[in-house]
């Protein structure tokens, strides 16, 4: 693993798009003694993402980007190193990343997604998962590389689907999963 924690809590980025769930999830457990991040910048392809208000909450540092070209790419990845941020995470951040992005960060970069990965990859996993009649879905935390959704597996939960769910109730109950299995993840890919 490229990322070495030491005695020193790796510098973390977290990514959001939307509210901030995993964020918030993310937060609490960078704040605990065992942790081995700490979270230094929150970046949003959104100005109006109702979780960059936890950059307030937690007077973590909050930046904005268009990531709509190689230009506004660059910023991020200068403000990214300016920053020493050692590791990057996706939460329900809803923009694909550049080959050149993920080269500078090779290795670095994680996601959490809310499918049993390598089935339903992209969007509307919860919907697919129903209409397919599945069993179970659940959610995956797989290093990012240049193909969508196609990391490598760090971990996974399964969620029973049960025959009452919705793309809603089946959502929520994947949501209670995602922030215990990103955590662990972390604690996985970080442990000495």
């Amino acid at each position: 693993m490229a990322l070495s924690t030491g005695s020193k809590k790796v510098k973390t980025a977290i990514f959001i798009s939307g509210t901030g769930s995993n964020l918030k999830s993310l937060i609490k457990f960078s704040k605990h003694k065992k942790s081995p991040i700490i979270i230094n910048m929150i970046i949003s392809n959104n100005s109006k993402a109702k979780g960059l208000r936890y950059s307030k909450i937690y007077k973590i540092k909050k930046k904005v980007f268009d990531f709509k070209n190689a230009l506004s790419e660059k910023k991020v990845i200068n403000e990214l190193k300016k920053n020493n941020i050692d590791l990057i995470c996706l939460a329900g951040f809803m923009k694909i990343l550049s080959k050149n992005f993920i080269n500078n960060f090779k290795g670095k970069i994680l996601n959490i997604h809310p499918s049993l990965l390598p089935k339903y990859k992209g969007l509307n996993t919860h919907e697919r998962a129903i209409k397919n009649k599945d069993k179970y879905s659940g959610c995956t935390v797989h290093f990012v590389n240049s193909k969508l959704d196609s990391g490598k597996i760090i971990n996974q939960k399964k969620v029973k689907i049960s025959k009452f769910d919705n793309s809603k109730t089946l959502a929520k109950k994947i949501l209670i999963e995602e922030h215990k299995l990103y955590p662990a993840a972390i604690m996985k890919i970080l442990s000495l």
